[in-house]
């Protein structure tokens, strides 16, 4: 009865998923930037393995283009594969085939957390950063804010999930990370500015140069 009671006014704890989008074609770094290796660890298992490390259960990667090539740095790492036939459509293709899946492997979901696989400096204490701000605010969407605007990493409230698994075009989740503010919460993670397009970015970020390189505030692909 006593841990009952002091349970009485505690909230609920916030159960959110990962999707971790690496359905892209790269074309502008002129190979799978999701095998790029950065301190010996290819890019797309730099993101999983920042997800697995937080409180984000299940881990979804959604991959499309040269799946074949890149499902196999995967193969030892507990998370869900989604392919995404359609991932030359955009953004949006790749948010709905991980959202379905993550709703489906788990239907108790508070939130879902759509990240990107080449921000080199996305790790726990992002998804960490996001989660107090969801715990602080009650908001339905916590995103990341660089470069002047809210981009991924984002963490959007199950009231969203309808949304988000019928999107389409390339805009992705951006018309939801632009909402009201009552219903955005942002956190500052100037360090997110830093995604990795092409050769040259890999070399600043290797350098000790990144700063503010890349493209900046994507709304959710890679």
């Amino acid at each position: 009865m006593a841990d009952a009671a002091d349970n009485a006014g505690r909230p609920e704890r916030y159960r959110f998923g990962a999707v971790i989008l690496a359905a892209g074609a790269s074309t502008r770094m002129g190979e799978p930037k999701q095998l790029l290796e950065l301190d010996g660890r290819p890019l797309l298992v730099r993101a999983v393995e920042a997800a697995l490390a937080s409180p984000a259960w299940p881990v979804v990667v959604v991959l499309g283009a040269q799946a074949e090539r890149i499902r196999p740095v995967l193969a030892k790492l507990p998370v869900l594969v989604a392919e995404n036939p359609e991932w030359s459509e955009g953004m949006a293709a790749s948010i709905r085939a991980g959202v379905r899946t993550l709703t489906q492997f788990s239907r108790g979901l508070d939130g879902a957390l759509v990240a990107l696989c080449d921000q080199p400096a996305f790790g726990p204490g992002t998804i960490a950063a996001l989660a107090a701000a969801q715990r602080a605010t009650g908001r339905s969407i916590v995103a990341a804010r660089y470069a002047g605007r809210r981009g991924a990493p984002a963490l959007f409230g199950r009231t969203h999930f309808a949304t988000l698994t019928n999107l389409t075009g390339e805009a992705g989740a951006r018309a939801l990370l632009n909402g009201p503010e009552g219903e955005v919460a942002a956190v500052d993670l100037p360090e997110l500015s830093l995604d990795l397009d092409t050769p040259a970015e890999v070399a600043a970020w290797r350098a000790g140069a990144g700063g503010g390189a890349g493209g900046g505030a994507r709304a959710a692909e890679s």
